[in-house]
């Protein structure tokens, strides 16, 4: 063989072997890839909150299934998530960075903001979901009623027909639901939105207002201690951890089975590589026993879900949600 047949061997050896090297850190074992890394979860919506919750329970977990990794929750609450899904948008594409969101955030925020500075099927990248959750209509402890047809009658005796109804966020689901029940018991019902599920709690746990509208998970653990009532779901069925409580297709409002979701996204450009090791991570931390106890007790359905698969559900839901949105005649602020 020639000088000159041997340097061309070698230079095509050497390139696939470098491209394998440059590979490495990114197929690497989440433990390998992750390990002695700041890794930060944001979080759309205040510190005490369901959201707030359930991520810090994640991270917690994930510490050990990412080799170590100082694994911090970020509150960026505000508009709904919008601050923290702008924030996630501008972070680094290189997996120290992942948002911990429900539906609300990603999926209806682009059909009720003009602006919302994000574009969820451009700037995201769909990593797993973890959980489903059933939204719920819930009474404050000192209003008498205890089940929606008496509530109903409430808000006509008490208050000729009028009444006020907590919600997570603007132009939400929880706002969208408010107006087809007011719409059904012909009621002049005012959709309240707060700056997340806490304070809105805060509100109902003081009488401050009568009835709120939000997720299984902010309101389960008041209803079970009789501070405040849960008399309605979302869903195709009852509730697991409110058995006794119907679903609104039972009280005549159909249409609602397709239930709001938990997942996490990482920023568009994030290696595919990069973002499966953390899924992987996440299915594990989501089937350990405490942890599925614990996310089962806040009225969560729990299940991984991988990140092609979730980027689908994720398509299906906003499209659902946009036929609804546009029937009611809302106009995007």
């Amino acid at each position: 063989m020639s000088r000159l047949t041997r340097r061309r061997a070698l230079r095509t050896l050497a390139v696939p072997a470098l491209a394998a090297a440059l590979a490495l850190p990114l197929l690497a074992p989440p433990a390998q890839a992750q390990a002695g890394r700041n890794v930060r979860l944001l979080v759309g919506f205040p510190a005490g909150g369901g959201s707030d919750v359930i991520a810090r329970l994640l991270a917690e977990k994930l510490k050990d299934e990412l080799g170590g990794a100082n694994v911090i929750v970020e509150n960026k609450p505000g508009a709904g998530g919008q601050l923290a899904a702008q924030a996630l948008k501008s972070a680094p594409a290189d997996g120290s960075t992942f948002f911990v969101t429900h539906d609300h955030t990603v999926s209806i925020l682009p059909l009720v903001v003009k602006t919302p500075g994000f574009d969820t099927a451009h700037d995201f990248v769909p990593v797993a979901g973890f959980a489903t959750f059933a939204n719920a209509w819930a009474v404050s402890g000192g209003t008498p009623a205890k089940s929606m047809a008496e509530y109903v009658a409430w808000v006509k005796n008490a208050g000729g027909g009028k009444g006020a109804v907590g919600i997570p966020a603007p132009a939400s689901v929880p706002e969208f639901l408010v107006r087809l029940v007011a719409e059904k018991y012909k009621l002049d019902l005012v959709a309240a939105p707060y700056r997340g599920s806490a304070p809105m709690m805060a509100d109902m746990l003081g009488n401050q207002i009568g009835a709120g509208l939000g997720s299984v998970p902010d309101f389960i653990d008041n209803h079970r201690h009789g501070k405040l009532r849960v008399v309605a779901v979302m869903g195709d069925k009852r509730q697991a951890q409110l058995p006794d409580v119907p679903t609104l297709a039972e009280l005549g409002l159909p249409g609602f089975e397709d239930l709001p979701f938990y997942g996490v996204f990482a920023p568009a450009g994030t290696p595919r590589p990069v973002t499966d090791a953390f899924s992987a991570a996440l299915a594990k931390v989501v089937a350990l026993p405490d942890v599925k106890e614990r996310l089962t007790a806040m009225g969560l359905s729990v299940g991984h879900v991988p990140g092609a698969q979730f980027g689908a559900k994720e398509r299906a839901y906003s499209a659902a949600w946009a036929k609804v949105i546009k029937a009611s005649g809302f106009v995007p602020q």
